[in-house]
């Protein structure tokens, strides 16, 4: 996934028909209104209905939260940055991440839009329940905040710079990751996957090119 230039204004154009090119941007505030009102239930539910220990459900929401920082290594790592040979590959990469490399400051495309997010979300729901049972209805919701809490993360990260000095790693790690290597850097909400499977830059001797950091961020 390499250009020749990251483009700092524009966006790219993904599909000719504007009903499909529309359907693929959103903002994060619509994301986090779809989901919010099935993420408060399902735990109410899970105590109320099917009899799960309050503390039970915190301990397997939290569990979700903690599974989806090592599902976001692993798609970003092995399928937003798998390297195709066929065309028809290169097209499908480039329309899941291969453009936000390309044009890194579209803030329309930070988020999954909603509606394959939702056909995404309803699978992993699905696979929770068949491995989990009721248990999936506690897992999903943390796992699903492990998801907004990461996009919203990828959206702060590339509009403003960090708001606590113990964040600067995080920060640095993905924009390492966009300007200068990036089949490394793959944590955007957490770094321990990239520390755990040695994808972590050594930010110790990486220089700080604040002009590169500054060119993918918001304005």
């Amino acid at each position: 996934m390499e250009f020749e230039k990251i483009h700092n204004k524009g966006q790219a154009q993904l599909f000719r028909n504007q009903y499909l090119e529309f359907l693929t941007k959103t903002h994060p505030l619509v994301i986090w209104g779809m989901y919010t009102p099935i993420l408060i239930f399902l735990p109410y539910y899970s105590i109320t209905t099917l009899g799960v220990p309050a503390l039970k459900v915190l301990m397997v929401y939290l569990a979700g939260i903690f599974f989806w920082t090592f599902t976001e290594y692993i798609l970003h790592r092995f399928l937003f940055h798998y390297h195709p040979d066929s065309k028809i590959g290169k097209r499908i990469n480039y329309v899941l991440h291969g453009n936000h490399h390309e044009y890194p400051r579209d803030k329309e495309r930070l988020f999954m839009p909603a509606v394959p997010s939702l056909i995404i979300a309803s699978i992993f729901f699905l696979i929770f329940y068949l491995l989990l049972g009721k248990y999936a209805f506690p897992f999903f919701p943390g796992f699903m905040i492990g998801y907004l809490i990461y996009g919203s993360m990828h959206y702060a990260i590339h509009a403003w710079n960090p708001p606590f000095k113990w964040m600067k790693g995080l920060w640095r790690n993905h924009h390492l990751h966009h300007y200068k290597e990036n089949d490394m850097g793959f944590g955007v909400s957490s770094t321990l996957w990239d520390h755990v499977f040695g994808t972590m830059f050594d930010l110790k001797k990486e220089k700080e090119d604040k002009e590169k950091v500054k060119e993918l961020m918001f304005k």
